[in-house]
């Protein structure tokens, strides 16, 4: 059996900042499915760090990865990953 004829037109790639975006979108569509099937956040969040480190360290190597997590407790400490809750 063929596969499907595919009728999309190719599309060079978007800037790296786009790309960024349109994963984090992914992303979020993906954990919000996974929360609606009863998934807890927790788990999510371990699962998605395993798998974000596992492609860095395919990509780049453990010892680039390494260095790039020296620098995440002050990240974290400087409130980079904190969402502000808007006050009404």
């Amino acid at each position: 059996m063929n596969p499907p004829a595919s009728f999309g037109f190719a599309r060079d790639p978007l800037p790296d900042n786009e790309q960024k975006q349109a994963a984090l979108s992914y992303l979020n569509e993906a954990w919000a499915e996974a929360r609606h099937d009863g998934v807890d956040g927790d788990c999510l969040a371990q699962a998605s760090l395993f798998a974000a480190f596992a492609e860095l360290v395919a990509t780049y190597g453990e010892d680039a990865v390494a260095g790039f997590v020296e620098g995440l407790p002050t990240r974290v400490r400087n409130g980079e990953f904190s969402v502000a809750l808007a006050r009404q």
